[in-house]
């Protein structure tokens, strides 16, 4: 799974708000765009979606923009990701076959594999939430690169990998 662009710039907008504490007062597209860098144009287009997934709310106007829709600890990165980028899935290979009736040599545990591979994925991003990676961004806490997430993650893709075979 490779979170595209779009999932990454909608996490840094998110993250910006709520860096800033932007529960109340709306930040302009304008401002998220100059905090982080991202094309003003596509971020536009970014808040519209993560919008219409309730993440976010915006006010019209003079004093405008947008705000979080949640708490931040009540936003996972999974939820961003998924609201602009779709279901998080290893892949579009189709469900797997039930009671024996695959098609195709060894189709269905490899179908089987890569939905558990994107359940995994899945829940490991619902680990992570805004006010986590707000802690981070102030250096309160390790990166989220490192650490017992990963060596759980790694555990977990490694005791599925023997499970099947």
């Amino acid at each position: 799974m490779r979170v595209s662009t779009r999932g990454d710039y909608a996490c840094r907008a998110l993250l910006s708000l709520a860096l800033h504490g932007a529960t109340s007062t709306p930040t302009s597209v304008r401002d998220i765009a100059e905090r982080t860098g991202l094309p003003q144009p596509y971020l536009e287009q970014i808040l519209l979606a993560l919008k219409g997934a309730g993440l976010v709310r915006s006010k019209r106007g003079v004093g405008g923009g947008y705000v979080l829709a949640r708490q931040p600890a009540d936003i996972t990165l999974a939820q961003v990701v998924a609201a602009v980028d779709g279901p998080i899935v290893a892949g579009d290979f189709g469900e797997p076959h039930e009671n024996g009736a695959c098609d195709h040599e060894g189709q269905c545990v490899l179908l089987a594999v890569w939905a558990d591979v994107g359940a995994t994925i899945r829940e490991h991003l619902q680990s992570f939430t805004l006010a986590e990676m707000v802690e981070r961004a102030r250096g309160n806490a390790a990166p989220p690169t490192g650490g017992q997430r990963r060596a759980a993650l790694e555990g977990a893709l490694e005791s599925l990998v023997s499970s099947r075979t």
